[in-house]
């Protein structure tokens, strides 16, 4: 079964890793998934509807995409082993569905930019749900996570 997600936050981890953090849209499941810095920057940008002058490497995957005539459907986080995320992302061209492998990070991006639906497979929210999510969860702040309020 899939849930639909939005991302409600993105949070710096020390020393050098980010946090996005992926909520239910009925407010009850939430995933932390940590990202790199580039990834951060790119989810970032969508978030606040930057345009910059030249394309970033998740806009020039969408203006290709444009380009052919193909349309994000949306991205699926389909796994997690060995504290590695897995998704994929659905896409249309010509009346066909594509599915391409892809971190979840760079779904994500691709996602906001193409303003696709985001979903977790509830597998994957029971295999991160655990007495360390729930205290990690208990001691956020809300100022923790940002200005992405959604």
């Amino acid at each position: 079964m899939l849930t639909q997600m939005k991302v409600r936050g993105l949070m710096f981890d020390p020393p050098n890793s980010y946090i996005v953090v992926l909520r239910g849209e009925e407010g009850q499941d939430t995933l932390p998934i940590w990202i790199g810095k580039p990834e951060a920057n790119a989810i970032s940008l969508a978030l606040e509807s930057v345009k910059l002058s030249r394309p970033m490497t998740h806009d020039l995957i969408k203006n290709v995409l444009d380009a052919i005539d193909a349309k994000i459907i949306s991205v699926v986080i389909t796994d997690l082993k060995d504290n590695t995320y897995f998704a994929k992302i659905h896409l249309t061209h010509h009346d066909a569905e594509i599915t391409v492998d892809s971190r979840p990070s760079d779904a994500i991006a691709l996602a906001l930019k193409g303003e696709s639906p985001i979903f977790v497979e509830s597998d994957v929210i029971q295999k991160h749900s655990s007495e360390e999510l729930d205290r990690w969860l208990e001691n956020l702040r809300p100022e923790d996570f940002g200005r992405y309020d959604a």
